[in-house]
């Protein structure tokens, strides 16, 4: 009986110091808004919308970019993309987040790269407008896009 009582007081231990250690877990950092649209001109590749998506952890953030005003001029391997997407910090400077992630994309889908990763602080708001994208296939075709105006909602702010 004795060592059923110390199994279960063990048991309890053990429960009792998960449940502490995810009370104290560190949160997943927020970024606000999630999701943002920005106008954007690809010189002769075109333009028009683009959707970013952000998400952060810590200082660590992506953003994924998705456009169909753009599309593949030829058929693009899975991660063969190299992107270079430079965010406008308010109050100066800039932020880039770069990276070779992109689905298979076959002639004439629509352009989709990230998650780009970069670096953020608490409290950096992130504008695309007066950034650029600057995506090269095949290592020789680049596409260089500017934002026409200003992402809505507003800039992405991360916490």
């Amino acid at each position: 009986m004795r060592g059923k009582r110390f199994g279960t007081g063990l048991s309890l231990a053990a429960g009792a110091l998960a449940v502490c250690g995810l009370a104290f877990a560190p949160t997943a950092a927020a970024v606000a808004p999630g999701t943002a649209t920005v106008n954007a001109d690809c010189g002769s590749y075109g333009g028009g919308d683009a959707t970013l998506t952000a998400t952060q952890s810590g200082t660590s953030a992506t953003i994924t970019l998705t456009t169909s005003s753009v599309t593949a001029p030829l058929s693009i391997s899975q991660d063969s993309l190299v992107s270079e997407l430079t965010m406008v910090k308010e109050g100066g400077g800039t932020v880039v987040f770069k990276g070779t992630k992109n689905p298979a994309m076959s002639t004439g889908d629509a352009l989709e790269v990230g998650p780009l990763s970069g670096t953020v602080a608490s409290g950096d708001s992130l504008e695309a407008y007066g950034g650029t994208l600057k995506v090269t296939a095949f290592g020789f075709i680049t596409i260089t896009c500017t934002a026409t105006g200003p992402q809505a909602p507003g800039p992405f702010v991360f916490d």
